[in-house]
């Protein structure tokens, strides 16, 4: 028998659409993850940091620190801790204990995690406005973004991020379409609004801020009950890492490293410098022309994180929003929820840091819904939703904007070519350049660890100094080669290792030594005395 399926053996028609587009899908999949094996190059410390304690995950329940079953993870030692959020690690976790642990398995679930993202995103879009081609359009602006595109290939606590996002969007768009939430939709909405809340440290703010936003669909009595129903269960959900706050107060300590929010700041100056902040996060230029400057996160000089065609289109959305659906209760929720993404990020001391806005991109491309139902209608004019049609728009109330349909149709084209063009240069300039932003991805560290790890001395000594706690790359190294972490010791702070000993650090310059090798910010030597 063939090892292949044939079409005509697939009798039901409805088999044969379902296996048509599992395949479709497939491919558009092979297609997104191209090159992923070798683009980004090396392997992030905190990527190695991540998969290590998934790693142990996988095989004893419990990460490097800590016992089974626990909600955060403690990532580094020292001054460099860390406490990681469990979604992605323990993702990660039954995708080791499935497939084994590799770097390729880690950055493919982190692809796939942001492209069924990016296709939910695109159904709901087609759901929300009973088309099928926004649906297609919005799943190919998602696709194609850079933003998102660039977030699927790192693994990091944000590649969840997009798809707890749009499975948000969606439960609560189920329940909007109810005139009474059931026990079901109510469920959805505080399980989705618990997975925000613990797949990444911005969650913590922006989970809660959206089930206060929750308030924008309370458009009677029976939906504001609804809605602290919600609360309530959502609340319920927030428990354990109150609790774990409680016994590991080192838990917030990284947000206040990167925030300008200090113990000593008064009120007047949180709030100057969060105006600004927000402002900055918010700024066009640096979104559609420059993009995040951090070489990890964005390709350099390769236009911004989003589209000006997408940009353009969520503007339009936004003013169709206010004037038709401003009686809308969805669409307020939506562009609240637009107006939060940002947040997060304008708290921190970082200028446009796209994994701390990553929930923005999704809601920004929500907004362009409206935007291509409006350019797709065939009525000349535009009016409010309340009540105001074209034959009542002589009404001195009504909010009318007339557009010919052939104008309509020539910036929907205009647009589409834009985005095609955009898309095509960042994605030519990411195959081109992406591979060779070594020195963002730890790629000096594995050529150090092989001489060392052939080297016939053992233990090798790793130590954390200036540049960081990279002993847990030796340890993820160490891993995928099966090797015993007995072959390692990781150096307390401050301690020399003992005199013969093979050593490799992150240390500026080593004394009384025997350098070995140098590369980027990593050392590699032997103890003299």
């Amino acid at each position: 028998m063939s090892p292949f399926v044939s079409l005509n053996g697939l009798k039901s028609p409805w088999t044969k659409r379902a296996f048509t587009l599992i395949l479709a899908i497939a491919l558009l999949f092979c297609i997104y993850v191209w090159g992923i094996g070798s683009n980004p190059p090396g392997f992030y410390i905190d990527e190695s940091g991540l998969s290590y304690n998934a790693y142990l995950v996988s095989k004893t329940g419990a990460g490097e620190f800590g016992s089974p079953g626990t909600f955060y993870f403690q990532i580094y030692t020292g001054g460099y801790t860390q406490y990681a959020n469990p979604t992605q690690i323990y993702l990660l976790a039954a995708v080791f204990w499935i497939f084994g642990p590799s770097i390729l398995a880690a950055r493919l679930l982190a692809a796939l995690s942001v492209f069924v993202a990016c296709l939910l995103l695109g159904l709901l879009a087609g759901r929300i406005s009973g088309d099928r081609w926004i649906g297609f359009i919005v799943t190919a602006f998602a696709l194609l973004t850079p933003w998102l595109f660039e977030v699927g290939r790192l693994v990091l606590e944000t590649f969840f991020y997009p798809l707890a996002v749009v499975l948000f969007l969606w439960s609560v768009y189920c329940a909007h379409k109810k005139e009474v939430w059931s026990w079901g939709n109510i469920a959805a909405i505080a399980m989705t609004l618990a997975l925000l809340t613990y797949s990444y440290t911005i969650g913590r703010m922006l989970g809660p801020l959206l089930a206060l936003g929750l308030i924008w669909l309370a458009v009677d009595r029976t939906r504001l009950f609804s809605v602290f129903k919600t609360w309530i269960v959502f609340g319920i959900t927030l428990l354990p890492p109150v609790i774990y706050n409680l016994r590991n107060p080192g838990l917030t300590t990284r947000f206040y490293l990167i925030s300008y929010i200090k113990p000593e700041s008064t009120w007047s100056e949180i709030i100057y410098r969060f105006i600004g902040r927000y402002v900055e996060d918010l700024n066009p230029v640096q979104m559609l022309l420059i993009g995040d400057i951090n070489a990890r996160h964005h390709i350099p000089y390769a236009l911004g994180s989003i589209f000006i065609a997408t940009f353009i289109l969520a503007v339009i959305g936004i003013i169709v929003i206010v004037v038709k659906h401003r009686q809308n209760a969805w669409w307020r929720f939506v562009v609240y929820g637009l107006a939060a993404s940002v947040i997060p990020g304008a708290l921190t001391v970082d200028k446009f840091h796209t994994l701390r806005m990553i929930a923005f991109p999704i809601f920004l491309l929500t907004l362009t819904v409206p935007a291509l139902e409006w350019l797709l209608s065939r009525k000349e004019s535009l009016a409010a939703d309340s009540g105001i049609t074209d034959e009542s728009s002589e009404s001195k109330d009504a909010i009318r904007i007339v557009f010919p349909a052939k104008a309509r149709n020539s910036i929907l084209a205009l647009v589409l070519i834009v985005t095609l063009t955009e898309a095509s240069y960042f994605h030519w300039k990411y195959y081109q350049e992406g591979g060779k932003r070594t020195d963002v991805f730890d790629t000096a560290y594995k050529p150090l660890y092989d001489t060392a790890v052939s080297q016939p001395v053992r233990p090798i000594y790793l130590v954390d100094n200036y540049w960081g706690p990279a002993y847990i790359h030796s340890f993820w190294y160490s891993t995928l080669e099966g090797r015993r972490k007995s072959e390692f010791i990781h150096q307390p702070y401050g301690v020399r290792a003992p005199a013969g000993s093979i050593v490799l650090s992150t240390e500026l310059n080593c004394t009384d030594c025997e350098m070995i090798s140098r590369g980027g910010t990593y050392i590699l030597y032997k103890i003299i005395k």
